[in-house]
C-alpha cells in the first residue's frame, strides 16, 4: 500500500514540484536566478516513462492475472518469480550510475561533501519527525517503522533519470543525483539500527 501510494504521489506531483522548486521558488524567495528553465512537460515525460509505465504494467498484470489465474497462483507463483528482477534492476542501476560518474566523485570530493551533508540532515530529520508523529498517533511499531523509512527514503533513480533527460548525461545535475544513493544507503542502514533501539525504548 505504501509503495503504491508513493508511486501515485510521485506520478501526480513530481513534475509540479520540479517546476516549482527550479523555476519559481528561487526567485520568489530571493535566492537569485540560476539561468535554468525546466519545462514541466519534459519532467512529466521522464516520470511517466520511468515510473508510470512500470506502475501501469504492474496494475494491469495484477488485475488480469488474478482474473485469469486466481489470487493463490498470483501470490505463490507469479510474485516470487518476478520479485528478484526488481533487486537485480536496482543493483544494475547503481552499478551503472557509479560507472558513469565515479571519476567525478573521486575528482571533486569537496563537492560531494557539500551535497552529502544536507542530505544526511534531511534523512535523519525526516526519519525522526515521521517516527514520532506516527507514535503520537499510536501507530503500531511495524507500521510506524514502515512509514518512517518510506518517508525518509528517496527515489534517487527517478531523480537521476529526470536529470539526464532534461540536463544531459554529463551535467552537474546528474552528478548531484548520483551522490544521493551513495549517501542514502549507509544512512538508512544506520537508521535501521536506530529504529530497532527505538522499538525497545518506546514499544
Amino acid at each position: 500500500m505504501l509503495v503504491a501510494l508513493n508511486s501515485i504521489f510521485q506520478l501526480l506531483f513530481y513534475s509540479f514540484y520540479a517546476w516549482l522548486f527550479i523555476n519559481v521558488l528561487p526567485q520568489k524567495l530571493g535566492l537569485g536566478h540560476f539561468n535554468i528553465s525546466v519545462p514541466l512537460k519534459d519532467v512529466a515525460e521522464s516520470v511517466f516513462i520511468y515510473l508510470g509505465i512500470p506502475f501501469l504494467a504492474g496494475l494491469t498484470s495484477r488485475y488480469f492475472l488474478i482474473r485469469s489465474k486466481g489470487l493463490e497462483w498470483f501470490n505463490r507463483k507469479f510474485i516470487p518469480t518476478i520479485s528478484p528482477i526488481t533487486l537485480y534492476a536496482l543493483l544494475f542501476t547503481i552499478v551503472l550510475m557509479f560507472s558513469l560518474k565515479g571519476d567525478k566523485i573521486l575528482e571533486l570530493p569537496l563537492d560531494v561533501v557539500k551535497v552529502a551533508l544536507p542530505l544526511v540532515i534531511y534523512f535523519v530529520l525526516t526519519f525522526f519527525v515521521s517516527f514520532f508523529i506516527s507514535k503520537a498517533l499510536k501507530v503500531a511499531y511495524d507500521k510506524n517503522a514502515s512509514v518512517a523509512f518510506t518517508a525518509t527514503g528517496n527515489n534517487f533513480e527517478l531523480a537521476i533519470a529526470v536529470a539526464i533527460a532534461v540536463f544531459g548525461l554529463h551535467s552537474p545535475q546528474a552528478f548531484v543525483g548520483v551522490i544521493g544513493p551513495l549517501v542514502e544507503v549507509p544512512v538508512l542502514i544506520l537508521l535501521v539500527r536506530v529504529s530497532l533501539w527505538m522499538k525497545k525504548k518506546y514499544y
